[in-house]
């Protein structure tokens, strides 16, 4: 099984610097499989609790070189809850690469677990009889410190419902759960890799150093 490494977290830096100094990024140095998978983009300022600034992928399986060159600048750059990632925030940021695995059909919603599993959800809005879904990643209901019952809450809300949220309607969720594997890496610790296996710093016009 292919469980997300380091090499995958620094060929998003790459896409993304690439993207800035309208360059080609360097070929990656992990090996091609099919995956779904995850991009997430936070900000760390004066060391206070990463923020997000963007969180986006598939949940349908894709090939993994395409799908985080795709996903490090759509995460990066489109998330429409968030303005685009612009360069002087380069030194702040870290990302984190999420590859998901072992789906199941869950038995209701609550059959899932806090911190080990991811969760898809899938109802119909009573008031306009559509089709809703969405997905919160296995490490977003603990870090939040939620209750099963407030993570699909707020999940339902995500799917883009705004009407009362009723028992009778939790009842009617269809749930998906799933795990995943996860690698973060700072952009300090980004330049230190590139200096360390490419011999030299990378740089970003506009940028300030990696090294602050």
């Amino acid at each position: 099984m292919v469980s997300a490494n380091r090499e995958m977290v620094v060929y998003c830096f790459d896409t993304l610097l690439a993207h800035y100094n309208s360059e080609q990024a360097p070929p990656p140095a992990f090996d091609e499989g099919q995956h779904p998978l995850f991009v997430t983009w936070k900000k760390v300022v004066n060391g206070l609790e990463p923020r997000l600034r963007g969180c986006i992928g598939t949940l349908e399986a894709r090939c993994l070189i395409n799908g985080f060159k795709d996903y490090a600048l759509t995460s990066a750059l489109r998330d429409r809850r968030f303005p685009p990632i612009q360069v002087k925030e380069l030194p702040y940021l870290e990302c984190t690469v999420s590859i998901l695995t072992d789906y199941e059909t869950a038995l209701h919603y609550l059959d899932w677990e806090i911190g080990k599993h991811g969760i898809i959800i899938e109802f119909t809005d009573p008031d306009y009889n559509t089709r809703q879904n969405a997905t919160y990643l296995p490490e977003v209901a603990a870090h939040e410190g939620w209750t099963k019952m407030e993570t699909i809450d707020s999940l339902m809300r995500k799917a883009g419902y705004n009407g009362t949220i009723t028992e009778s309607l939790r009842k009617r969720i269809h749930l998906t759960r799933y795990r995943s594997t996860i690698f973060t890496m700072h952009y300090s610790d980004y330049i230190s890799y590139v200096k360390t296996t490419r011999g030299a710093a990378t740089s970003v016009v506009g940028a300030k150093p990696g090294n602050h």
